[in-house]
């Protein structure tokens, strides 16, 4: 049964991945939409003068390289009239064709000029792709129950598809992608350079200030990687799932195939025509929900697993996905109740507060929309951390941590425990997080002011570049793409700004912790193995030292896979006494006298 649920998932993928290239496109007069009369007349102009308009094109790759040329020569055409005289009755910035504009009419006109087997048969695609995989992946869990109570390895360091990859390998994959993050940025910012070298040279200073450390001779961590193996599976899962991203999150206009089998059901949820975003969102329920079924299957001996990947679940389909679709449906703002600043990034931004606060006059949610997301941030994240620690939140809650936990779960062991290791985490995480801190203020500054320089820096650049390097390029090429890589939760342990913030409390103001008891430990080191955040657990269990790590995210997968009860997962009201650097015996004089 299992094999034929991998034969119909392989089935699904394929076919999803050929639809890309399953429709035709035609550029008409009539299908031309642009919202600016001024753009339209000139672009029409441009695609009749390149012989673009009426003729048929076999692929969307081949439309899009043409009608590219068109709007770059439109561009060009209108600037040049702009330099010569605005037209009474618009604004220069809305009459010149700016760059971002032609990114919005690439994507719809792509969409728009569409026709074929994949746009005029959606349901028959849906079906074959989403269905045929939703099929395949429950025939794969299913027997998954069937087997007896209790973790096992499987033999998750010999698969190739799990045992990761050797050290060359992984710091070529993260140097190659670091550097093609940073290319890529620098055509993203329109051939503006300062960004891209300033975030090369906080690389390069946090590259430095590690390995100055360890030359030092001081506590030189020992490598963490596949030793002599390199899984292959597990490299093509990776580059596909960054391919997957990168067409996301910068190429849409190449997935509108894609986004035309979910149109109905957008259609049905919210009343609107998919978006990329509409289509990233309802992958991701199918999969939590998927996947999550198998960790139900695979860690069903522990009821708290159980109940979290259920919660995990009910988030995610609920408040990530249905609740924003029907609200928009309702005619009302698309919000995430769930989603907290910094990790939305763009909460504060002048479009999203103007929307908010215009809904709210208008007797809508906008109001307690805002001052819901403000509360959550400000009272709730403290609060609820003080007592539960970050766990209420990354392994009940978020949407990131969700697919983290049932998509990367086969990857947990891959996270790397090295020391090295942690050090990179710690400058990485509270670097996004100032930087995260330091964008907002800038936004909130020129939202209130309407001033959008401040000293040497642009609001708007400073925002469009977190957006690209952390929202885009981090949150999703690394942090998804990367699962077959470096483990499952290198978003989480590396970039999220909100897991810092988090960790910060949970660190210095929270009552939980993971409780160990040392004289049970047999030194197996299943909590390590499967420690996702990279935390050597066995360490503090052979000490009896309990662990109040930042980082930890409370899953309680290392209590669940231990063989002997050592761990155990408590929100204390005895901090001060239990938290030690050490747990030790305190024999008194008289209890010596009494040996002798």
């Amino acid at each position: 049964m299992q094999k034929i649920g991998i034969g119909l998932f392989i089935i699904a993928l394929t076919i999803f991945t050929a639809s890309l290239g399953l429709s035709k496109h035609k550029l008409t007069a009539e299908n031309l939409s642009t919202n600016n009369e001024y753009h339209q007349s000139e672009i029409l102009a441009q695609a009749q003068s390149a012989g673009l308009l009426d003729k048929e094109y076999n692929s969307n790759i081949a439309f899009i390289s043409a009608y590219k040329k068109v709007l770059k020569s439109a561009q060009a055409s209108i600037k040049e009239k702009a330099d010569v005289a605005i037209p009474e009755g618009i604004g220069e910035w809305d009459y010149r064709l700016q760059d971002w504009a032609i990114k919005d009419y690439i994507n719809n006109s792509v969409t728009a000029t569409s026709y074929g087997l994949v746009p005029e048969n959606p349901m028959l695609f849906l079906a074959l792709t989403f269905g045929l995989a939703i099929l395949g992946g429950i025939l794969y869990v299913l027997p998954m129950f069937r087997e007896v109570e209790g973790i096992k390895h499987n033999q998750i360091y010999h698969s190739s598809m799990t045992r990761g990859l050797t050290l060359t390998w992984r710091t070529f994959f993260l140097a190659a992608t670091i550097v093609g993050v940073l290319i890529y940025g620098f055509f993203y910012m329109n051939g503006d350079y300062f960004w891209p070298l300033v975030t090369a040279a906080i690389a390069g200073l946090i590259i430095f200030l590690v390995l100055r450390y360890e030359k030092q001779g001081q506590n030189k961590p020992p490598k963490s990687a596949s030793p002599e193996l390199t899984g292959w599976l597990g490299i093509l899962t990776g580059v596909y799932l960054i391919g997957f991203y990168i067409l996301l999150y910068w190429l849409p206009h190449y997935i509108t195939n894609w986004v035309a089998m979910v149109n109905p059901i957008s259609n049905f949820l919210s009343g609107n025509d998919a978006s990329q975003w509409f289509l990233y969102g309802f992958m991701y329920t199918l999969i939590v929900i998927v996947m999550g079924v198998r960790m139900i299957a695979k860690y069903r001996h522990n009821n708290y697993q159980m109940v979290r990947t259920g919660s995990v679940m009910f988030f995610q389909t609920a408040f990530a996905f249905l609740i924003p679709e029907i609200l928009v449906r309702l005619n009302q703002p698309w919000f995430d109740f769930k989603n907290i600043w910094p990790l939305d990034y763009d909460f504060f931004f002048d479009w999203n507060i103007n929307q908010l606060i215009e809904n709210g006059q208008n007797g809508g949610l906008g109001i307690f929309m805002l001052v819901w997301g403000m509360v959550l941030t400000l009272i709730g994240v403290p609060l609820f951390t003080y007592f539960y620690g970050k766990r209420w939140y990354c392994s009940w809650v978020c949407g990131c941590g969700g697919l983290a936990e049932t998509l990367g779960d086969p990857y947990r062991q891959l996270s790397d425990k090295s020391l090295r290791a942690w050090k990179y985490e710690r400058y990485i995480i509270h670097g996004v997080l100032v930087a995260a801190v330091v964008m907002t203020l800038l936004v909130l500054y020129t939202y209130f002011t309407g001033q959008r320089q401040v000293l040497f820096l642009n609001s708007d650049v400073v925002r469009s570049w977190y957006g690209f390097l952390i929202g885009a390029g981090f949150a999703g090429v690394v942090g998804t793409g990367f699962y077959p890589l470096m483990g499952n939760r290198t978003w989480c342990r590396f970039g999220c700004p909100l897991a810092a913030y988090l960790g910060l409390v949970q660190r210095f103001q929270s009552r939980f912790r993971i409780t160990t008891n040392g004289g049970q430990c047999i030194s197996c080191g299943n909590c390590s193995t499967y420690c996702e955040m990279g935390i050597d657990v066995r360490a503090y269990a052979q000490k009896g030292q309990d662990i109040v790590r930042s980082s930890c995210v409370g899953c309680g997968v290392c209590a669940a896979v231990c063989p002997r009860g050592v761990l155990r997962l408590e929100n204390g009201d005895d901090v001060s006494e239990r938290t030690t650097h050490l747990r030790t015996i305190h024999v008194s004089e008289d209890a010596v006298g009494m040996l002798y």
